[in-house]
């Protein structure tokens, strides 16, 4: 198959590079220092093992000079997705799929979904609409992604763990082409499951998401950290709750409890999450994907959500006031009294 990877971050590098790696026809659309990095050196992964896979994909700047392809994997962040939507036309014939690997609640989710809330707008993801009216949702395979993995630098991907990728069509079917780009997901050493209810798969990645990754950028604590701290570790909890009960009056049921989506998230240990990864770097960090899409589905649903309206509220000034600054934040933290030796400063 002929597959487009659209970003060439930690997670579109990781899914592209293996790919090319095992063979499969990739093309990068990849801007900057990932572009030249790419072209001068390829695509390098390290996995968890310590072990490199090199490999040496096309790499285009425009996406119109990548041409037609079978595959589209949009591995942008969801608030980039809108200021690119309209580019993707250029990579699609009849047949081509778009796998979607944004974290939280997506665009299309209620596109194919049925019931009365068959066709919603999900304002956090697309408030204009513009993304669902540039891609035709028959195209749209779902992508649920559970790897953690860093950019070191342009063009090299830093695996911390993790290898699934699951998949599913969004009327829940099981078509030729979800079990072809399954296949080639295995074939490259990924684990790509096709299930029959992705939506239910999305609630339970974004159930630890929507908590531990604002949690993480207004602490800059790691996983590990956030719950392993009594007090953080019962605010995740507490919205976990709130957005079971959303979920729940949306047809889904999680498959595993709180406790034990803890647990695993624990696991992982010393790891930055992607937004507190985002504030360091002063990028535009994920909210309304992430949070506030919970905020909106639950005013949708007549379910009260205080937890997660107050850390929404909290974090959305943090991005307000990294923009304002250049995605810089310095500040004080006094520990003793003012203009003392002890003073702590934070940066």
């Amino acid at each position: 198959m002929k597959i487009a990877v659209v970003g060439a971050g930690a997670i579109g590098g990781y899914v592209g590079g293996w790919l090319a790696a095992a063979g499969e026809d990739v093309t990068f659309i990849a801007r900057g220092a990932n572009l030249d990095a790419i072209r001068r050196d390829g695509m390098r992964v390290v996995g968890e093992d310590g072990k490199e896979s090199a490999s040496r994909p096309s790499v285009y700047e425009k996406t119109r000079d990548a041409g037609v392809q079978d595959v589209v994997i949009l591995a942008v962040k969801a608030h980039q997705v809108g200021a690119i939507a309209s580019e993707l036309a250029a990579l699609c014939n009849d047949e081509t799929a778009i796998v979607t690997m944004q974290n939280g609640i997506p665009w299309w989710y209620f596109q194919k979904h049925g019931g009365p809330y068959e066709g919603t707008l999900v304002r956090s993801a697309d408030p204009d609409g513009s993304i669902a009216q540039a891609i035709d949702p028959n195209r749209i395979i779902g992508s649920v992604v559970y790897p953690a993995a860093t950019l070191e630098a342009p063009g090299v991907v830093h695996v911390v763990e993790g290898k699934r990728f699951t998949l599913g069509e969004l009327d829940g079917s099981t078509t030729p082409r979800v079990q072809a780009i399954s296949a080639a997901f295995a074939r490259a050493g990924f684990k790509a499951p096709v299930i029959a209810d992705i939506r239910s798969e999305i609630w339970l990645k974004l159930w630890g998401n929507l908590s531990f990754n604002p949690i993480s950028a207004l602490t800059h604590a790691t996983l590990v950290g956030l719950l392993q701290f009594p007090l953080t570790r019962e605010l995740s909890v507490q919205m976990m709750r709130e957005a079971e009960a959303v979920a729940n009056k949306l047809g889904v049921t999680f498959r595993v409890g709180i406790d034990k989506r803890i647990g695993g998230a624990e696991k992982v240990g010393e790891h930055k999450t992607s937004m507190l990864q985002d504030v360091e770097a002063g990028r535009p960090i994920e909210i309304e994907a992430l949070v506030g899409s919970v905020v909106e589905l639950g005013r949708l649903t007549g379910t009260p959500t205080p937890h997660i309206d107050a850390v929404y509220a909290l974090v959305s000034l943090l991005a307000r006031e990294l923009a304002a600054r250049g995605g810089k934040l310095s500040m004080t933290m006094r520990l003793a009294a003012p203009n003392t030796p002890n003073a702590v400063q934070l940066a």
